[in-house]
Formats: C-alpha cells, structure tokens, sequence
C-alpha cells in the first residue's frame, strides 16, 4: 500500500524533543523526512540516556524514518544550501529561539519566496511573541506553568513534575495535526504559512476544564494523589500478593457492580452515591471497601473477579510487564526493527492503525550525517560542490 503521507518532504531542523518527534510522526507514516543537524553539534537526543555501544537509544526512536544530513545553516553555504533543499519541501520544523533564522537570513521571507507553498512550523517554550517569546525553555517549564504539576502528587506532599518529557509528547502530537491542518489549507489557498506552536499550550489545553472552573467558580483543583475529586472509588490498591492494582468507576453502572463484587451492595443506596462528585467526597468509605476486598485477593484473583464483574480495573505496569503483555503483542505495540548498528530493536509502533494505508518504521535513527552526500547529490549538487561545502566548514 502507498503510505498516506508518501510525497511529503518535512526538513527537520529542530533538536530535543518536541519538534523532532512531530517530524517523526509525519515520518511514520511516509513523509520523506530529512534530519539536519549541525556538522559540530548533533541532535542532543543522541547522547540523552541510555547508550549501547556508544551509540544513544533515544535516538533510535525519535530519528526512526528519517535521513540525517549535515548542516551549518549559520555559514553562506549552509543558508543557500537549505533555501534549496527548502524549495523541494513542503514542511520545515525547526525550535530555534526566536529570530535566529531570521538572523541567519532564513525567516519566513526568505523561505517563503524559495517556497510559497511551504509551511513553516516554529515550535518554541513560549511562542513567536509576548513577554517571555525569547526566553530559553523545555517541557519541564511547560509542565510547572501550564498548572499539570500543581495538581499532581499527594494531597501533602510538593508538586511533582512527570520523569519524562510529557510536555514534549503532547506538544510534538499537536504540532503534528497543526501541520496536516495548514498543509489542507494549502490544498484551498495555493500557500503556505506559519504554524507557531508554544509547548506550554497543548499541556494546558489536555487539562480540560481547570480555567473555565476557576473563571466561573474561582475553584482551584488540591493535589489528590491517585484519587480524583470527579469520582470514586478510583485510586491504587495493593493485592495479597504485594502487587498494585489501578480501579476506575468514572461510570455511575461500574461504581454499582464494583460495589457489588466487593460485598457493599448498601452503599449503593446511599444518597451521596448517585454522583461521582458525591462518592468522591466520600473516597475514604469506598476506599475502604475496595481497598480491603482486594488486599485479600491475589492480582490474578482480583484481575478475574473484576473481568467477570465487567468492572474496570488494571495492573500498574513497568517496562517489563508492557513488553510480555498480550494485548500489547496482539496489537503490536512494541515492534521488533532492524538495525545495522545494533541488531534487532523493540520500540513503539507507529500512533495508530490505518485499514487500507497502514505507517511503518522503515528504519531507526540513522548516524549523525549518514545521508548528507545522497540528498545532496538529489538536490543536484556535484561532488565537487559537495567538497567545497566541506571545505568551507558548511557541511
């Protein structure tokens, strides 16, 4: 089948995370995306975490179905080295802090006139404008500002940040529908345009209604560990066999047959239970009844009884438990990919499935440079070229 984005050429000029992971969704599902990174200065995701042989395995992940070419876009022939390559393409992504292309003599003008059909898309902290536009950030700040780590943690404990770029992610799926949303529009208006994408955004947009309640009630969500103030019972409860279970009763009919599993069909008739805001404000009864049901149950036991109840309720999982699940094997989830440095990865999957015009990880992330001599030869230049390039520190 030809994947749904094939014909598509993304430049991916960002590094780190949000950005790069943008390009690699398009990328997933048949984007030609070429990775430009700096002759001298890598993608710093290469070198985040974990290595193996010295070579980084986060990288493996977010340069998967890219070409990794090289190129210093502050030196003359790196700035008309991309206006070409800029020519070709239909998106460029790129994370530099605010008129640094434009510095370099590669803003929106510029790669507007080599292009117009070209979209644009600047993912930054901040944005394009306002008082902090040119502050440096990453998706930690985004996770502190954007309300996320105030809510989370125990009711008496600090706020916690997430121990992985949460941010990032979010940031990185939205930019990606921003970008197949100005390229439809491009299909009406014959042009491109800008896509100015803050991390600190899409965070907050996830947190659903937290400033219509404040706007409308001046209510101001505490820090609930694993209960919700929406529901209950729903927290972590630990088995006799010293493992943790997760239950959720956002549904007034689950609340009812897990009352009834646990041996408490009372307190269905409470008047407090019709609601989840009711039962949330009484967590510490239905906790109990949960809670101590479960404690004399095995996780199989309990993971049963919940099943055959139609009641809904999880293991807490590590990495491990993921990789030997048999759900995540039907679907596929964590995929086995070749690679010439390393042998046979597991990784995620592609987003999503499609029916007819399915992604695919082609490849994992490539060596810093590897494509840089093939692409360009594509774009027309000539060894030679390619020579002076180097020779001029541009390459």
């Amino acid at each position: 089948m030809t994947p749904p984005l094939q014909g598509l050429r993304v430049l991916d000029l960002a590094t780190l995370f949000a950005g790069p992971m943008c390009a690699t969704l398009l990328g997933d599902f048949g984007a030609e995306v070429i990775k430009v990174e700096h002759p001298a200065k890598p993608d710093p995701s290469r070198g985040h975490g974990p290595a193996k042989d010295g070579v980084g395995l986060w990288w493996k992940v977010l340069g998967r179905n890219k070409r990794a070419i090289t190129l210093d876009l502050s030196t003359p022939g790196g700035r008309a080295t991309l206006l070409r390559l800029a020519a070709t393409a239909d998106v460029v992504v790129e994370n530099f802090r605010p008129g640094t292309l434009e510095k370099w003599g590669l803003g929106w003008e510029e790669l507007s006139n080599a292009n117009p059909r070209l979209v644009l898309t600047r993912v930054t902290a901040f944005g394009q404008f306002g008082p902090y536009s040119h502050r440096p950030g990453f998706g930690t700040l985004a996770e502190a500002m954007s309300g996320f780590a105030a809510i989370t943690g125990e009711p008496q404990g600090p706020p916690t940040l997430p121990p992985f770029g949460l941010a990032d992610s979010i940031a990185a799926l939205a930019t990606a529908y921003a970008v197949m949303t100005a390229l439809t529009a491009r299909d009406t208006t014959g042009r491109g345009q800008v896509v100015d994408m803050a991390i600190i955004e899409p965070i907050l947009a996830v947190l659903g209604p937290h400033p219509l309640w404040y706007d409308q009630l001046g209510y101001l969500q505490p820090r609930t560990g694993n209960r919700s103030r929406n529901n209950a019972p729903r927290n972590i409860y630990r088995t006799a066999d010293g493992c943790w279970l997760a239950v959720s009763t956002s549904a007034q009919s689950i609340a009812e047959r897990v009352m009834h599993l646990v041996g408490r069909p009372e307190l269905i008739d409470e008047p407090w239970f019709g609601t989840g805001t009711g039962r949330a404000e009484h967590a510490d009864v239905l906790d109990e009844a949960v809670g101590g049901w479960i404690a004399r149950q095995t996780r199989t036991d309990a993971l049963a009884a919940f099943e055959k109840a139609e009641a809904a309720i999880a293991p807490i999982y590590d990495i491990r438990d993921v990789m030997e699940d048999p759900q995540f094997q039907a679907l596929d989830t964590i995929t086995e990919v070749p690679d010439p440095e390393l042998g046979p990865l597991r990784m995620q999957n592609v987003l999503f499935r499609l029916s007819d015009t399915p992604g695919a990880i082609r490849w994992a992330g490539r060596p810093h440079g590897a494509d840089t001599e093939e692409v360009l030869a594509e774009l027309g230049l000539t060894p030679a070229d390619i020579t002076a390039l180097r020779t001029q520190g541009a390459l």
